[in-house]
């Protein structure tokens, strides 16, 4: 006869076990698999700010029409000519003449038509990650940060099922959501491709490969693809992945291959940037400037992921298929290692005129990083702004 003590303690090993296979068997029903990647909605819901008249950024909340059926929200967030401060204090009475709060057109405020106006406008398109909406957490900051002091405008979205915008998230519907958006900014807007950044983080990362992809296939090249905290495809990251940092999802059966291989075979939403960049990188005919930059603390995603990315890019550019081993010699060759462990790895073509780079950086974590300087000068590199002389 079994102890008494040993009851509670089997209850107790029991209780967090079988949370974790029911976790793992919704996981395997596609709507609760697509709430998951989700994390959004009625599960994260937090105040729309309207700042309006706020200094440097003038973020404003809109509504602007993406397809028949989805209603879309965004957050429009304006700094044009020699800085954001400057920029604001030469429009200053006519942004704090603006409506505050939602704006139902964005045709309409003022800060549409600072954009629609500059000739020399540089957009920033921002797909932001799986939690929340377009202004949650980190993300009002990072605005700024790339807006600050630059002539910078940047438009980020809500997919569709995030904060405001309608309809049911998935992998095609949220890519084409983001290739509506950069649609409407080059229509409507009438910004250029070759003036215009699109830059993910996250979740981001792989729809900003997904809009990239699209696009190259109808021969459409923007001044620079950014990916922050990205991931090579999703079920190769749920083998790793832990959510919030220390809630596993299938890492604890990774050492059983065949067990990981059956629950990978019911992801619904592959997410496979890595085929993605390989596809952009070879559909590529005039220039590419693909920028790959994660955190070495990133407790979310590990940055390994960004290894994969880089080889599956650079694997288009090199044309050939090197084995894991001759490849690490040939990255090392091109990488420049810091004291820390961080380092950048670049690789480049002249014909036609492509540089993928990837780069570690030491802080910054998972979300955070977004406020680093290898952002903003990413940001800065896509655009050319470093072969330009100061005055």
């Amino acid at each position: 006869m079994a102890p008494r003590w040993s009851i509670p303690l089997v209850a107790g090993l029991a209780a967090p076990f079988g949370l974790y296979i029911s976790f793992i068997l919704l996981g395997s029903i596609p709507l609760f698999q697509r709430q998951y990647v989700r994390l959004s909605g009625t599960l994260i819901r937090g105040p729309y700010t309207s700042a309006a008249g706020e200094m440097l950024t003038s973020l404003l909340p809109v509504s602007y029409t993406r397809t028949s059926s989805i209603r879309s929200f965004g957050m429009t967030s304006i700094s044009q000519n020699t800085g954001g401060s400057q920029a604001y204090l030469r429009n200053e009475d006519r942004l704090q003449a603006q409506p505050a709060g939602f704006a139902q057109d964005v045709t309409t405020t003022e800060s549409f038509k600072m954009l629609r106006e500059d000739p020399d406008a540089r957009l920033v398109v921002y797909f932001h990650g799986n939690a929340g909406h377009v202004a949650q957490a980190i993300r009002p900051d990072s605005y700024h940060a790339l807006t600050d002091n630059s002539n910078n405008h940047v438009l980020a979205i809500d997919y569709r099922g995030f904060g405001k915008s309608t309809g049911i998230p998935s992998e095609s519907g949220l890519i084409n959501d983001g290739a509506a958006a950069v649609d409407w900014a080059m229509k409507v807007a009438k910004v250029p491709a070759s003036q215009i950044v699109i830059l993910g983080q996250s979740l981001g990362t792989a729809v900003t490969s997904g809009v990239a992809e699209h696009f190259a296939m109808q021969g459409v090249e923007f001044a620079g693809v950014i990916m922050v905290a990205s991931f090579s495809n999703l079920p190769t990251l749920l083998s790793r992945y832990s959510a919030a940092g220390f809630i596993p999802v299938l890492s604890p059966v990774r050492a059983i291959p065949p067990l990981m291989r059956f629950f990978q075979g019911f992801v619904v939403d592959k997410w496979q940037s890595d085929a993605r960049l390989a596809t952009l990188v070879g559909l590529t005919r005039t220039r590419l400037r693909l920028t790959l930059i994660h955190a070495k603390n990133d407790v979310e995603i590990p940055c390994s992921e960004d290894d994969a990315l880089f080889r599956a890019a650079a694997g288009s550019v090199i044309g050939t298929d090197l084995d894991e081993e001759d490849f690490a010699k040939w990255k090392e060759e091109r990488t420049v290692l810091r004291d820390d462990g961080t380092f950048v790895a670049t690789v480049k073509s002249s014909q036609p005129d492509i540089v993928i780079r990837e780069e570690l950086v030491p802080y910054g974590g998972h979300n955070d990083v977004m406020m680093s300087s290898s952002v903003i000068l990413a940001v800065m590199r896509s655009f050319g702004l470093e072969s330009t002389k100061a005055s």
